[in-house]
């Protein structure tokens, strides 16, 4: 062998050495590494990605298993927490079937996707017709006994599979769903200290909650659910009708409960609009009462939602939703929901009980909701019933056309004695005089027409002068007042809320020779000596005496300059 030949040996010896010990090396790494993957668990492999990946990422099936594992959590912490993620993913032994194929039985087992206004989610009867499960009993939370796993309840160890994210169960981009569960967590933090209700206003009570907010009529309740870290202990009750004080009218109004909770039925129906909660019966039936005590508060609590709202309405007056049903329609696109007849668990973020009201057939501007006013709810009506005109016509405008004068008739009581020459009277003075009658069976759609046509109406103290509602800005109403003292009373009924209104107003009251009175008590009885002291013996003498026994003989010599003023004001 040559001298240089054995040294290129011994280096090709020591190269196959090298080649053969990183072999082995190589080899032991994958025999150590495929004996942990075969001895460990694929539990753990899986959790150990909860933590590196985003909520929103995790599959949903580890979230739970997570929650199982966990020591219990707070009833709320579960039911707003326990959910996130995709909630398709629901159950542990998983169905073969294609995602969205649901048999009979499936149907009895699905979970319905969470509704953003409470971040709850609704289980339907299980198997064996127990009842709906709470969330709690899903994830093994919950106390009493209601929230234990099987194991526990004696019908031996629960299986706890988890479910591989696959394609028909987990897309890592699908977020919206926990992004609706991460608000709905601290939805109800937007009541903040703030109390369920007010009950400082002197006419009416209104309770107002925005968050997860259970309304369960079957219970009469409204439940206002707590964050976790939430102190508040809050329980009111509360008749939604505004006359506060007048116990009669109230009596026959339904009595809610409004309060905080942690615990509440679960929802039935989810609604992404707010709800308004309010009562018929009281005093409606009677026109003033209709709009005083429901449409005027009704506008202004609900014109704010601009359609998107819900009403419920206890103690439901079928026919007066009918007759109204053009103003309701205004205010919500939804149909009324009849507290007293459903049987649902209603689920809102925003909740209003009751009705913002103030003086009588008025609004507080600095008080309401936006400063609506009086301007705002006429113009309101005028648009709710179609009404042409805005504003009277200047008189003089249109030489032809005389200024319309509407007298608002009575049939039974506070009737015009003298009609025949109460009206020869205004048209000498150039008004063309309309008369028509305003009662609770009146077509108020073609009446508002009517009325929204004149300049000038008229009529005694009563419920028919409710209808300058319809009357356009600028336009006269001319009220007058029987004998009795009554010009307070109806300067607050109608005066204030015309003038308010942008309309002019005349306030005209009748003396003693006016009223049919005189026929049924001599000269110099007390009762025109001195009408005030009659007050002290309460409203039903006040309106058995002054209002359904009294009629008025006009004295137009006296009232003519009345009308000459309502003139003056269309020349303006």
């Amino acid at each position: 062998m040559k001298s240089g030949e054995r040294p290129k040996q011994m280096r090709g010896v020591r190269q196959e050495s090298r080649r053969f010990r990183l072999l082995v090396i190589v080899a032991g790494f994958f025999l150590v590494s495929l004996t942990f993957v075969v001895i460990s668990k694929p539990d753990s492999i899986l959790s150990s990605l909860n933590g590196k990946l985003p909520v929103d990422q995790a599959p949903t099936s580890i979230l739970i298993q997570q929650k199982v594992n966990s020591p219990p959590a707070t009833a709320l912490e579960t039911s707003t927490d326990a959910l996130r993620g995709d909630p398709r993913v629901v159950d542990d032994e998983a169905d073969p079937r294609p995602q969205g194929f649901k048999g009979e039985e499936e149907e009895s087992r699905v979970l319905s996707e969470p509704d953003a206004t409470s971040g709850m989610t609704e289980l339907t009867p299980d198997k064996d017709g127990s009842g709906r499960k709470s969330n709690e009993e899903v994830l093994g939370g919950g106390g009493d006994g209601e929230g234990k796993s099987k194991e526990d309840r004696g019908h031996g160890p629960e299986k706890h599979k988890v479910t591989l994210p696959t394609v028909s169960n987990y897309t890592i981009h699908d977020t919206e769903d926990t992004q609706n569960a991460k608000q709905d967590d601290t939805s109800n933090d937007q009541q903040g200290s703030k109390p369920l209700c007010d009950f400082s206003n002197f006419r009416a009570n209104v309770c107002e909650m925005r968050g997860d907010v259970r309304v369960h009529p079957n219970a009469a309740s409204i439940m206002f659910m707590e964050p976790g870290h939430s102190q508040r202990d809050e329980l009111w009750k509360i008749k939604p009708y505004p006359r506060k004080g007048d116990e009669f009218c109230l009596s026959h109004i339904t009595e809610l409960t409004v309060k905080s909770s942690k615990v509440a039925p679960e929802c039935s129906k989810y609604h992404d609009v707010p709800a308004v909660i309010f009562s018929l019966t009281g005093y409606t039936g009677n026109l003033f009462h209709d709009f005083t005590d429901v449409m005027v508060p009704l506008f202004t609590t609900a014109s704010e939602f601009n359609g998107e709202v819900q009403f419920l309405i206890t103690d439901m007056a079928l026919w007066w939703t009918i007759k109204y049903h053009t103003v309701l329609e205004k205010l919500s696109k939804y149909p009324v929901i009849d507290f007293s007849k459903d049987g649902e668990v209603h689920c809102f973020k925003h909740v209003i009980v009751g009705l913002h009201a103030y003086m009588e057939f008025t609004i507080d501007s600095s008080k309401a909701p936006h400063n609506y006013s009086m301007v705002d709810f006429n113009r309101f009506m005028r648009g709710a019933y179609s009404l042409g005109r805005d504003s009277v016509t200047v008189l003089g405008e249109y030489p032809k056309v005389k200024p319309r004068l509407l007298i608002i008739k009575r049939h039974r009581t506070r009737m015009f004695l003298n009609l025949d020459e109460i009206i020869a009277m205004a048209e000498e003075l150039g008004f063309e005089v309309v008369i028509d009658e305003a009662n609770v069976s009146s077509d108020i759609s073609k009446f508002a027409a009517l009325v929204n046509t004149v300049d000038v109406m008229m009529g005694v103290h009563g419920a028919g002068l409710t209808n300058c509602v319809f009357l356009p800005q600028n336009a006269t109403l001319i009220q007058i007042v029987p004998w009795g003292g009554l010009e307070w009373v109806s300067r607050t009924d109608f005066g204030n809320p015309a003038e308010l209104m942008g309309l002019h107003y005349k306030q005209y009251s009748i003396g003693v020779h006016e009223s049919s009175l005189t026929e049924q008590y001599p000269s110099d009885h007390e009762i025109f000596k001195n009408p005030i002291s009659f007050h002290k013996k309460g409203f039903d003498f006040i309106r058995q005496t002054f209002m359904d026994k009294q009629n008025v003989k006009l004295d137009c010599k006296r009232f003519r300059p009345i009308l000459l003023e309502a003139l003056d004001n269309l020349n303006a």
